[in-house]
Formats: structure tokens, C-alpha cells, sequence
């Protein structure tokens, strides 16, 4: 076979090959340079040949273990491969990547083709869409997602050590003023200048974020005890009572800041971020200017529970919700006229969640619309059958949300609910509280006009504790009010709360109203409210919230005080 041409052949390969690519070799199967481009000997040896040199010399030492493993699979496979490292020239290390392949040369012996693309300009890029991802773009400070991510850290390590961190939630005093009354670039300006003073201010193994508007969050690793909070708190403070000279504008705003301890009051990152928000709102809410540490006596209404929210549509899915239902009797006789439906949760580890933790989240996220749903539709079902049992006619009280009150498909579930237990309107009583009504007294005198034509009664739930303004018992077709127990716990002996029951007493019958007195809970109360005239009562003294089949074991005998177990009217006060 000639092979006179070979040479030649080969040089116009070698010279094909200058302009694949940044950097590109010939190697034997030893991994040794037969080649190397002009500009990969100008980029990796400032000018010196390359040639018999080991391609494996070339690469920084921090990826030298990729490549005897790419070399031996090409050979082996003859499929190319790629792998990024970074090359050393004689001032840096560059990234690049490499695609290796495998051919026979004009001997029939396998050769190394390697054509190499500089990856400087796509790091950059990359790494500069990760800052912007996990950066604000104000401040440059981490942002929530970051923020997330070194918290679970600094838990970890928590966890190790066994020494704990503080969480301070920084939210700066009147700061809308500022935008409202110099504009948004000085607001700008004023947020950069307050998390460059915040951030000298702390240690470098802290972390502060910027998580929204003019609120920061610093993670203290370490930082535990009262003085310690105390002491970096008064800085975080000081820092930004200083003024803030901004064009020619001289800017004098203070700090509230709130704080939650690792592991005392939280194990989570969710959970801590939120009780230091909550201590930061008390600290604003008392005063401003001032630092507050979580207290668990500082809690009000309940917190916004993520894990409890996604635990609670996993529970729609599994079923776990129930209904119970506490009776309402005659105060004369005892006998059961209806039930109110009370929603129950069954969690399999937590047991039963009480409604104040779930009704809430319920509410705050829509949650409350398909549960109020069901329990509409659930409850009108199950007053048939307590008929049944009973061989009379009850009726059944549901509590509407106001988030359901103002859902544009209520009507329709109402309606759905009536036709899909062929129960009559009269039957159904829907409990609604005063707050509600008053949010929007127009959509609601038109709502509640609507549900009357379909006969259902409306009840006001809580009488007296809303709005002081009588003019809606004449406005809205109300049927029935629910004396609040919070008047019925003190009687017989309180005569400001004997005053205001007689008082509902006498304006319902002058109205053609209902009464039901929540919370009874003693003899002496029922004696005394039957006495005044008082229909109905509801409480632990007639009975508990039960589960459907101890409600139809009380309905066997019309007088549900003879019959319902003894630990189920156990009064606790």
C-alpha cells in the first residue's frame, strides 16, 4: 500500500484542525500529544510546543481524576465522550469542554481526537444567573431561597454541636413613608444603604437576607442567651437610627426587630422565620424602636402553620375530616330540637387538631369553601336519618365562614345541598356571625334575601360580642339569635351578664326571634334562663359535640338527659 502521501495527507488534517475548535489534540493511545493546534499551544504554553507531552499534564489537578477514565471508556467503546476541566496556562486555569473520540489512523492503530471549546464566557453567565436567582437584586443580599438554604445549614450544624442560633427578623419603622413622600429611588437608595450598614454591623459567619420590602433577616449562629440577643439587637438598632443623607435629603428612621431562638422555640426554619415576624409586629405594635424576643404568652391568634396547611389537603384527600354534633334541646323539657354540625379533624399522628389551629389556615387559603361544601351537604344528609331514629321532625344548624358567605358559588351549594337530601328549608338553620354580616352589609342583605326565599332561617352566631349596631335585626331576615356563652358562664350570679341575657330575651320576643343560650353548663343556668323565657339551650350540661352515633343513641328517647352517658354531660369548666 503507497503511503508516500501520508504526510502530506496528514499535515492538511492538522491544518483542518486548527479550526474545530479553541483547543484541539492528536493523542496516542497513551494519552501522549502527536498534535496540538497553534492556539492550544499559544493558550496553554505560552508559545513552547506541546507535543509529547501527556494531555493528563494539562489539566488542573482538581480534575485530573476524570480523565484516565474518559480515555480508557473511549478506547474501550469508541463513543465519544464529553467532560468539562479546567486547563492550565502558565498564568490561570480556564474551563473548557472537551469531546473525545476514537478513530484508526492510516496504520490501522487507534488515535485520540480531542477538540476542546472554552467555557469561560458560559460559567460566567451561569454563575451570574445563579447570583441572580438566589440574590436580591437591590441589596445584593441572599433572598429567601438562599436564605432557606443557609438556615438548613446552620440547623444541621446546630444539631452537631449542640449549640444553638437566634433568628432576627429587622423591619425598618415608617419606611412607606419615605417612598410615599420622596419617591421610590431615594426608598431604593435608603434600603441599599441600610443593608450595607446591617451587614458591617454583623459577624461574617452570620447571614442577612433581604426577604421583601423594607424587612431583613439575620441568621446568628451562636448567639443564644438574653445578652448576647440583647447586645447584637441594640447594634442592628443603632445602625439604622443614624441619618440617612440621600441627595441632598437628611432621613432619620428607626428599626423594630423580633427574635426566635434555636432550639427553644422552633426545630425548623419555616417555623422560626415565622415567630421572629410575629416578635417583630409585637415589637412595632408596643412601641417601635425596640427589639422583642418570641414568648410563647406573646401568641394571639394562631400562626399561619405550613406544614399543618399541606398536612390538611393531604387530610381532604384521606378523609380525615368528621362531622359531630352537639344537641340544642327545649330548656322545659329536654328534648332534642336539633343539632348544630360542628367540623372535627382526626389526625392519624396528631389526633384531634382543634378547629381554632385548622378553621383559620382554612380559611386563609379557600380550603374552607370545599370543606364548607361537604359539611352543608353532609349534615343535611344526616338530619334524615336522625328523623328516622327519632320519629319526628329536627332541624340541623351549620356554621357558614365568611369566606363562604362571600364565595359567588354559595348559593349554589346551598341549593345543592337542599335538592341532594330532599330536605325541606325550614330544617336548616345557617349560623352566621355579626362580622360577617357587617363586612358588606349591601351583598349580604341580598345573600341572606336569597336564602330565606329557599326558607332557610338565619341564625347570628355569638350575639352581642360583634358590632354594637342593632339596625341589621331590622334590616336582615334574621330568625335566630345565639346568646354567647361568654354571658351565660358567670350566671346566676352575675348581674351585668343577667342584665344583657334579659335584654336579648326581651328584644327577641318583641322581634318574633329564636334564642339559644350557648355554654350552659350548670342546672342553675338552665333554671335560670328557662325561667326568663329562654327556648333553647346548648352546652356541655345537655351534651358535648358527638359523632353521629351517639346522637342517634340519644334521639332513641326524646328526653336526651335520661339517656346520653354520663361522661358525655360532664361539665369542665
Amino acid at each position: 500500500m503507497p503511503t508516500s502521501g501520508l504526510p502530506q495527507q496528514r499535515q492538511e488534517l492538522d491544518h483542518l484542525m486548527e479550526e474545530a475548535g479553541d483547543v484541539v489534540f492528536r493523542l496516542n493511545q497513551q494519552g501522549q500529544l502527536l498534535f496540538a493546534s497553534q492556539r492550544a499551544s499559544a493558550r496553554l504554553g505560552g508559545g513552547t510546543p506541546l507535543t509529547g507531552q501527556t494531555l493528563g499534564k494539562l489539566i488542573a489537578d482538581a480534575d485530573q481524576a476524570q480523565w484516565p477514565p474518559a480515555l480508557a471508556a473511549v478506547l474501550d467503546t469508541r463513543a465519544p465522550r464529553l467532560l468539562q476541566v479546567r486547563l492550565k496556562t502558565p498564568d490561570i486555569e480556564i474551563w473548557h469542554e472537551l469531546r473525545v473520540s476514537c478513530y484508526n489512523n492510516a496504520d490501522g492503530a487507534p488515535e485520540l481526537l480531542v477538540v476542546g471549546r472554552d467555557m469561560t464566557a458560559q460559567h460566567a453567565t451561569e454563575e451570574r444567573l445563579r447570583h441572580m436567582a438566589t440574590h436580591d437584586a437591590l441589596t445584593e443580599l441572599p433572598n429567601r431561597l438562599l436564605l432557606s438554604d443557609r438556615m438548613r445549614m446552620v440547623i444541621a450544624n446546630a444539631r452537631r454541636s449542640g449549640i444553638g442560633f437566634a433568628v432576627a427578623t429587622i423591619g425598618i419603622d415608617g419606611f412607606k413613608k419615605v417612598n410615599d413622600g420622596l419617591g421610590h429611588p431615594i426608598g431604593d437608595a435608603m434600603l441599599r444603604m441600610a443593608a450595607q450598614r446591617l451587614r458591617k454591623t454583623l459577624r461574617d459567619s452570620d447571614t442577612l437576607a433581604r426577604v421583601g420590602g423594607d424587612e431583613f433577616v439575620a441568621v446568628l449562629p451562636g448567639t443564644i442567651s438574653e445578652a448576647q440577643i440583647k447586645l447584637v439587637t441594640g447594634r442592628l438598632i443603632a445602625t439604622l437610627q443614624s441619618p440617612f443623607d440621600i441627595e441632598g435629603h437628611t432621613i432619620y428612621m428607626g428599626a423594630s426587630v423580633g427574635v426566635a431562638v434555636y432550639p427553644e422555640h422552633a426545630e425548623d426554619e419555616v417555623r422560626l422565620l415565622a415567630l421572629a415576624d410575629a416578635a417583630m409586629s409585637r415589637a412595632k405594635e408596643t412601641g417601635k424602636a425596640r427589639a422583642v424576643i418570641h414568648s410563647p404568652s406573646h401568641i394571639g391568634p394562631p400562626q399561619h402553620d405550613i406544614s399543618l396547611e399541606a398536612a390538611m389537603f393531604q387530610a381532604v384527600r384521606e378523609g380525615e375530616f368528621l362531622l359531630y354534633y352537639q344537641p340544642i334541646v327545649d330548656a322545659r323539657t329536654r328534648a332534642i330540637q336539633g343539632f348544630e354540625t360542628l367540623m372535627r379533624w382526626k389526625h392519624p399522628t396528631l389526633g384531634m387538631v382543634p378547629p381554632a389551629r385548622f378553621i383559620p389556615i382554612a380559611e386563609t387559603n379557600g380550603l374552607i369553601n370545599l370543606l364548607g361544601a361537604w359539611a352543608l351537604k353532609a349534615a343535611c344528609v344526616q338530619l334524615k336519618q336522625f328523623e328516622d331514629v327519632a320519629r319526628r321532625n329536627l332541624y340541623i344548624s351549620v356554621n357558614i365562614s365568611p369566606r363562604q358567605f362571600r364565595n359567588d358559588k354559595f348559593l349554589e351549594v346551598l341549593d345543592d345541598a337542599l335538592a341532594f337530601s330532599s330536605m325541606r328549608g325550614e330544617q336548616l338553620v345557617l349560623e352566621i356571625t355579626e362580622g360577617t354580616l357587617m363586612i358588606d352589609p349591601v351583598h349580604a342583605e341580598s345573600i341572606l334575601s336569597k336564602m330565606a326565599e329557599r326558607k332557610a332561617r338565619i341564625a347570628i352566631d355569638d350575639f352581642g360580642t360583634g358590632y354594637s349596631s342593632l339596625a341589621y335585626l331590622k334590616r336582615f331576615p334574621i330568625s335566630v339569635l345565639k346568646i354567647d356563652r361568654t354571658f351565660i358562664r358567670d350566671l346566676p350570679a352575675a348581674q351585668k351578664d343577667g342584665a344583657i341575657c334579659n335584654a336579648v330575651l326581651d328584644l327577641a320576643k318583641h322581634l318574633d326571634l329564636s334564642v339559644v343560650a350557648e355554654g350552659v353548663e350548670t342546672e342553675e343556668q338552665l333554671h335560670y334562663l328557662a325561667a326568663r323565657g329562654c327556648q333553647y339551650i346548648q352546652g356541655y350540661l345537655t351534651g358535648k359535640p358527638m359523632a353521629a352515633t351517639v346522637a342517634l343513641a340519644a334521639l332513641e328517647d326524646s328526653i336526651h338527659a335520661n339517656v346520653v352517658p354520663a361522661e358525655l354531660r360532664q361539665v369542665h369548666p
